[in-house]
């Protein structure tokens, strides 16, 4: 006699060829509406299920894990990032927790010198200017930007997506520097062309272009503070495709408002889309709707991942891609 499928909640809808073939393999209850399930909806979701599938929308604490009961077993988010999960206290109740990293590496990267690009060459001005139908033709002095050849990008965390981001710029002749919590092998550093800095402080201080890589972690909140920012070249740019508690926004939005930095690109911001009015109101600002990994691809392969470490985990093995507190 087969065992019983596993009961699985999924919190936002996904992509259908995930969700088809989820409920091929399990008992799954998927979501009508696209808006984010409240607290409360979160709460009954982990008591009647076996399988949570969460997203970054979705916060998950320590009390509303107490609420939780028996039957949870998993937690499989459809995402990288795990800062919206208390992981540390699920695993303490015996809930294991799961994500899908790697995935994302390239379209994120990608995205990054989408948004060097746009601030350095001033795509949004010309933008307005096209949609409003005020542009009077040609002029050689009209919306000059920067080439980006030559110019000190400095990366903030030199995982999967920072080196891929490193790659890419390299191709673009870009000088590539980045601050890590560990110095790379010398072997990738070499692939990378890159020049390491301990002191991010001084990396800061010498950079054209900043692009923050690094997760959100108590000790990388606000990491670009407004001491760090003051530091930066009034012709440097900042590009966030991270988390947006890495940087102190209303710092960064007064440093831009001031002139002494020269522009900045984001994908991510501190309050989600509770986003600074000021920061909308400027025009050196390129400002996407935490766009970086949303590609059909990216997301297809996100949700296969999901689907194997819940299938591996009903198979009675660790997920593949199991988080551990304190190792991410």
């Amino acid at each position: 006699m087969p065992a019983p499928r596993l009961s699985v909640v999924v919190t936002r809808r996904l992509p259908d060829v995930v969700e088809s073939r989820m409920k091929e393999l399990f008992d799954v209850e998927l979501r009508e509406s696209d808006a984010p399930m409240t607290r409360e909806e979160l709460v009954a979701a982990m008591k009647s299920a076996d399988v949570l599938v969460p997203t970054l929308s979705d916060q998950i604490d320590a009390n509303m894990l107490a609420q939780a009961g028996e039957r949870l077993k998993l937690i499989a988010n459809f995402g990288a990032g795990v800062d919206h999960i208390d992981v540390s206290s699920a695993r303490s109740r015996g809930v294991l927790v799961s994500n899908t990293p790697g995935v994302v590496t390239e379209d994120t990267a990608d995205m990054v010198m989408a948004l060097i690009l746009g601030v350095t060459r001033r795509m949004p001005e010309g933008m307005a200017v096209m949609q409003s139908a005020e542009w009077q033709g040609w002029s050689p002095n009209a919306f000059l930007g920067g080439r980006i050849g030559g110019r000190r990008l400095g990366i903030i965390g030199m995982g999967r997506i920072g080196q891929a981001v490193a790659k890419r710029a390299r191709a673009f002749g870009m000088q590539i520097h980045y601050h890590n919590r560990r110095r790379l092998r010398p072997e990738i550093e070499a692939e990378c062309e890159a020049t390491y800095w301990e002191s991010l402080d001084q990396m800061v201080a010498r950079m054209d272009v900043i692009s923050v890589n690094c997760p959100h972690t108590p000790s990388t909140f606000h990491l670009l503070n407004a001491r760090r920012i003051k530091m930066m070249k009034p012709t440097a740019v900042i590009v966030n495709t991270s988390r947006g508690e890495v940087i102190d926004e209303n710092a960064l939005t007064r440093a831009l408002r001031a002139g002494e930095i020269a522009g900045a690109g984001l994908d991510v911001f501190e309050r989600g889309p509770e986003i600074n009015p000021r920061l909308r109101a400027l025009p050196n600002v390129v400002l996407l709707p935490h766009m970086g990994s949303a590609t059909v691809e990216g997301r297809a392969e996100m949700g296969e991942k999901v689907i194997i470490n819940i299938k591996t985990f009903a198979d009675g093995h660790r997920p593949p891609d199991l988080v551990v507190p304190g190792v991410m």
